[in-house]
Formats: structure tokens, sequence, C-alpha cells
């Protein structure tokens, strides 16, 4: 069989497929169910295929690791004879004395067009990034770098720069999936659904002369659940308000939250956080609350909220409320607000950074009445602590 026949005319690729990534199992290599169906929909794109065709479909399909390299050229070689030197010819040009295990060697085998690159071809491995180290072997020991986030899970948002908490807002922006959500009357198909759609399943009979060989099931459709949160803006938490846009402009942004600000007054920031660009999203909120770094009144403010058009929102919401508890109203006023606000949201979480100090305790006269209609206490007072307090509002 010459290196330009054309293969598979009269044989079925899905067995192919199985059987190839059984003989690489056997022969040590990771191969998932996952990569071989991977590999058969690139047999279904490239029907008639030759040997060198053939040997990169598999490569880049079903080798994942660098060191599996060598088994696959041996499973393959195995397969079709004397297949491996016209399918891959550079990747087996080495200079004189080098170690002949591809796997602790540092050059890498070139793109089928026989161009050589920095990195395995495709999929098959992901260039590494970062600063490399001269071994004493004289071999370049590639370094793996952490990300900007990486150390920032336990730190304190008082700690950090401006730049790194605009990296915590990049992250709770990706956090989209982690926000509630709400079961629906509505109904679609699932999988895995509850329910057996029959009408549906009766029309796909028709391809089996009416015998139902196939169930389609149904499963509720959920959408989101509507989010409220308020930051409180007085002069204690003056370290942690930054990091709380960052927080309430990924709501507004990815969970179409309504977001508020409190000092003395409340001030709605929900238009503002929408902007696209997070610095300018930011500095507007900043500029818009006049009451910021003064005084606070939760419980006026929460009346005030609950009073206004926008009380019918907080209705099957989930409320998160931004604040230390330090608060200059009557506390029975405050046991007032929270009660209604508690019966008409379905969940409420009070975030207050200084619950995270081991010796803390909540015996201000604000959180003494508020605790009582709250669902959740939590710090907030850094990255973990926030996708503690996303966590918690499902």
């Amino acid at each position: 069989m010459s290196g330009d026949a054309v293969l598979f005319r009269a044989v079925d690729r899905a067995a192919f497929a199985v059987a190839f990534s059984e003989r690489l199992r056997a022969a040590g290599v990771t191969v998932d169910l996952t990569a071989t169906e991977i590999f058969t929909e690139a047999l279904a794109a490239h029907p008639t295929p030759d040997r060198r065709r053939l040997y990169w479909l598999g490569r880049v399909t079903l080798v994942r690791h660098r060191q599996d390299l060598d088994k696959y050229d041996r499973v393959f070689a195995s397969v079709f004879a004397d297949a491996v030197l016209p399918a891959d010819p550079q990747a087996r040009r080495r200079p004189p004395g080098s170690a002949p295990d591809r796997a602790t060697s540092s050059a890498t085998p070139p793109f089928p067009d026989g161009h050589d690159t920095d990195g395995l071809p495709w999929i098959t491995l992901p260039a590494l990034s970062g600063r490399t180290v001269e071994a004493s072997t004289g071999l370049t020991v590639p370094e793996r770098l952490p990300s900007a986030l990486a150390g920032l899970h336990d730190t304190p948002f008082d700690t950090l720069d401006p730049d790194l908490l605009a990296a915590v807002g990049v992250w709770l922006e990706s956090a989209r999936e982690h926000w509630p959500t709400r079961r629906t009357r509505r109904m679609t198909r699932r999988g895995s659904g509850a329910t057996i759609d029959l009408r549906a399943t009766m029309a796909r009979s028709r391809r089996t002369g009416w015998e139902p060989t196939e169930l389609v099931r149904t499963g509720p459709v959920r959408k989101p659940r509507r989010l409220v949160m308020l930051c409180d803006v007085s002069q204690s938490m003056q370290p942690f308000i930054t990091p709380y846009l960052h927080l309430m402009r990924a709501a507004t942004v990815t969970a179409n939250a309504e977001v508020f600000a409190f000092g003395t007054t409340l001030t709605r920031l929900t238009a503002v956080l929408a902007h696209r660009d997070v610095s300018v999203a930011v500095d507007q909120a900043t500029r818009l609350v006049a009451d910021r770094f003064g005084g606070t009144r939760i419980a006026t403010n929460l009346s005030a909220l609950l009073r206004s058009r926008y009380g019918t929102i907080i209705r099957g919401a989930v409320v998160i409320i931004a604040s230390d508890g330090w608060d200059s109203d009557d506390p029975a006023q405050l046991a007032r607000a929270m009660a209604r606000l508690a019966r008409r949201a379905h969940r409420v979480v009070w975030m207050n950074p200084r619950v995270a100090s081991p010796d803390y305790q909540p015996l201000t006269g604000a959180l003494v009445a508020a605790l009582p209609y709250c669902d959740a206490l939590l710090p907030g007072n850094t990255l973990d602590a926030l996708a503690e307090v996303v966590s918690s509002t499902r």
C-alpha cells in the first residue's frame, strides 16, 4: 500500500475509531470517549484520507500528552505497516547524538506541511508560556507562571492596588453560571428529563414503523433569578467600596441586577454600572454617590427602597446587603424594615467584611436587629469570600 493510497472505501469509520482507540489504550495511551468521538467526526469530515492525513487526524484528536507520541507512533505503525515515515518524515529527523525519547527532548515535531513552529501541532499539547531556566544539562526547562488572580484568592481587598481590583472585576464577570436561577413553568427537551414528551416521541417513532425506540424527555426551563444588591458607602466601608462596585457591575452586566448605594441617602447605580468600560462605569458610579464616606442610615434607606417604585423588584429576588452594620438609625426601625424585606425577598444575604476577623462578634445594634431576618452572614473581604457570596445566592 503506497503512502498516497486512499483508505476507508468500505469501512465503518466509527468501528475503526473505536478499535483504534482500544489499541491505543492497550499500549498505554490515555484516550477517553470524547477523543474517540472527535476522531470519528474528523473521519467523517475527511471521508477518504490517505495514510498521511489519517496519521495527523488521529494524532491531534487522540493524543493529549507529549509522552504518548512514541506509543501512538508504534500503534500506528503496527496497524499500517511502514506508514509512519511517509506520514511524518520531518518528526524523525534528529541531530546526531540526540536523545531518541520524544518525552525528554526539547525538540518539537512540526506541522504536517513541514514548517517548524513553537509547540506541538494543533491541540496535541498547548504551548508553554513563561520564562525558561537553563539546567546544567543544557536543556531548556519551561516554567509555568501563575495567572494574575492565582495569589489573590485569600488576599484582603484593602491591600490590593487598582489594577488587581480590575482583575477581580473581570473574574466576577466570568462567573455568569454561578448567579442564581429559578424554575419556570415552561418545559424544554432534556436528555435526562423526568417527563416524557409523548407528542414528540410519537412523531419520532415514524422513522421506526411507529415503534417508540427513542423517548423524548423534557425538563423545566431555568431563568436567572432577580438580584438586588445594596452597598454601604460610609466612611467605615471605604477600603471595600471599589471591589463591591466591581461586584455590583458584574451582577448588573451578567445577571441583570438592580444595584444601589446608600449612606445617608439611597442612590441607584444600575444605569451607570451597565457601561461596557469598567473604569468608566466605576468612575461614574463614584461621582454619582454624593454622600460617600459619610454617615450611615440603613433603616431609612431600606424603608425608602421598599416604598419606591423599585420596591416591587424585590419580590422573589435575592437581596445582598454589603455593610459593616454601623447605623445611626434606631435598631427597632431596622428590624421592621428587615422584616418587610424578608417577607418580600426570596433570600437575604448580609455581607460584612468585618466578619473575617477571628474575634468578631455581631454585637452592634443594627446587626442584632437584622440577623434574624437574614439567610446568611458572610465576610466578602477576599476573592474566595466573594465566590462564597455568589454561590450562596443560588
